[in-house]
């Protein structure tokens, strides 16, 4: 599906690119594992790294949870999975998190592209999709990777020529996936927690328990009373 070209590295072995998913993450959900799974699949990834964000340049209100908070929830996440890393890369960095700095960092390091792979893979929601054109540095972020579009509920579809009229001589970097549609949503699961309801099955067991433990979003004290840090 898309993108079946492998590179030959140097010492003579097949290398996969590596698929990229940022976000804040608060929380990760089991929307975003199954997104990363079926990228990872269909592409025939060598594997996703997920990179929680500082803070998103384009959202005006910050995460609501810390952000070792978010990455611990990222990490117990993908414990599962072999194929997954998450990278710590935009919250050990002062200013903020732009996706083009991240991917230089990976294409200078080689260790998710660079050094004998295929450029990597942006992951993205098709609402994301819709505010590309302001991202920082835009056309540098499509010379390092290519993206790949995810449906979601409530968003009209992706389209090759829409992709042309937007980007110029630039179409062949996007690729759409057929699934899965997200139906879900952090911000969903959120107001759930500050609700007192369950969001067992929303988010990964671990995930869960942590939130409950930690009391994010304006989950009870675990005690019943404030929570001590």
């Amino acid at each position: 599906m898309g993108w079946r070209g492998l590179v030959v590295s140097d010492g003579g072995a097949v290398s996969r690119p590596w698929g990229v998913m940022g976000g804040t993450f608060d929380p990760i959900h089991l929307g975003h594992l199954a997104v990363a799974e079926r990228a990872r699949e269909s592409l025939d990834l060598a594997g996703v790294v997920f990179v929680p964000a500082a803070r998103n340049p384009l959202k005006d209100v910050g995460p609501m949870a810390p952000s070792e908070e978010r990455v611990a929830m990222v990490e117990l996440a993908i414990a599962g999975n072999e194929r997954f890393r998450a990278s710590r890369i935009e919250l050990e960095r002062e200013r903020p998190s732009y996706t083009v700095d991240t991917l230089e960092a990976f294409h200078a390091d080689g260790r998710y592209a660079g050094g004998g792979r295929e450029d990597p893979v942006l992951i993205l929601s098709v609402e994301a999709i819709t505010r590309l054109p302001d991202w920082h540095r835009i056309d540098r972020i499509l010379e390092l990777a290519r993206v790949a579009i995810v449906p979601r509920r409530g968003y009209p579809p992706t389209d090759a020529g829409t992709l042309e009229a937007v980007f110029p001589d630039r179409a062949s970097r996007f690729l759409v996936l057929d699934g899965p549609d997200l139906g879900h949503s952090a911000t969903e699961i959120r107001a759930r927690v500050a609700a007192g309801r369950s969001v067992r099955y929303l988010v990964p067991e671990p995930v869960d328990a942590w939130i409950r433990g930690r009391a994010l979003y304006g989950a009870p004290a675990p005690d019943g009373g404030p929570l001590s840090r």
